[in-house]
């Protein structure tokens, strides 16, 4: 398998990822004052090591995607500025980084793309949660290839016919495989809303901070005991499983606090670690002093989650897998 890899300002990450370029099929990254999916690029510092390590990825023969996945772009969205603006950054990153694609959310984006690129892959965002042949059906005139929706990582059924579909139209289907959102957020879409603006919200009085439903959900009770069962993140062990059933697998890199952990993970196809450092979000520091210890992770679950009849308040199987995997580390070691 090979990975499709978020952008971060990290030398050691960018480093890693030059040497293992047969891992990486791809590299996503953000541009000027475009909102994404985690906001936008503020500092100027950031701007010119982005353009300079998108000339190393370009020279390297690694394709690169423009982020244009922000889940409202405002009172511009449908602007003959915007897309002039979009028009002009594509056509600029086309020549100067030998662009190959852009993921958007954005069904208007996607199709002024289709119209004036032809040459580009344009990719359906995760945010888009694609999970049916129609939602493929409605937009596939103007979309190459989709994200899975996460939520059906593990239904088995649901991947095949969304592979076997895309493959009879000539499309690309694609799996992110370390999501830490929990599945069917109910605030998802405000969330996305919230980071679609984080930049104009942060030059305000504020009455409040929003870090996500997940996080006051685990930290409610023993909500915790089911984080497993209630998220669909894929294990770098268990990615081998996905060979035949999608294009290629994201790793959302772009905000974890340790990249190379992450990309070294899977593509080793494995870790000793706390298996929560590896999703985004993170909710690793909501559970200390507990980890979840990935080598007590059974070889065969993965196995039995794509084949599981999703019954999850009558089967209890991933909350065992959680509670056996569990560790809890001394307080002292917590505190260094």
């Amino acid at each position: 398998m090979k990975y499709q890899v978020g952008y971060q300002d990290n030398r050691q990450f960018i480093d890693y990822l030059l040497r293992h370029i047969q891992d990486v099929s791809e590299v996503y990254f953000p541009w000027g004052n475009f909102t994404t999916g985690r906001g936008v690029i503020l500092s100027d510092n950031t701007r010119n090591n982005l353009a300079a390590d998108l000339r190393s990825f370009s020279a390297a023969g690694v394709k690169l995607c423009l982020l244009l996945n922000g889940n409202c772009y405002g009172h511009r969205a449908l602007s003959r500025n915007f897309f002039q603006q979009l028009g002009d950054t594509v056509d600029h990153l086309s020549g100067e980084y030998a662009v190959s694609g852009v993921t958007t959310a954005s069904p208007l984006i996607a199709r002024f793309l289709r119209r004036n690129f032809p040459d580009l892959e344009i990719r359906a965002s995760v945010n888009m949660e694609i999970g049916t042949p129609e939602g493929i059906e409605y937009v596939e005139d103007y979309f190459d290839s989709f994200y899975l929706k996460r939520e059906y990582n593990y239904d088995l059924e649901k991947i095949v016919q969304m592979r076997d579909f895309c493959r009879k139209r000539g499309k690309k289907l694609y799996i992110l495989a370390n999501s830490g959102c929990l599945n069917f957020c109910s605030a998802r879409t405000f969330h996305d809303n919230l980071v679609a603006h984080q930049h104009e919200i942060s030059e305000m009085d504020n009455a409040f901070e929003f870090h996500g439903e997940c996080t006051t959900f685990l930290k409610k009770g023993d909500n915790r005991l089911n984080l497993l069962s209630k998220t669909n993140f894929i294990r770098p062990e268990d990615v081998s499983k996905y060979e035949d059933l999608c294009d290629g697998m994201k790793l959302a890199t772009r905000t974890n606090f340790n990249p190379l952990a992450v990309v070294s993970a899977y593509f080793s196809g494995k870790w000793n670690g706390n298996l929560l450092d590896l999703t985004e979000p993170a909710h690793s520091e909501i559970l200390l002093p507990e980890i979840l210890s990935n080598r007590s992770i059974p070889s065969d679950y993965a196995e039995k989650r794509l084949h599981c009849k999703r019954n999850c308040n009558n089967c209890g199987y991933c909350r065992k897998v959680q509670k056996n995997a569990t560790v809890v580390l001394d307080k002292n070691f917590t505190d260094l």
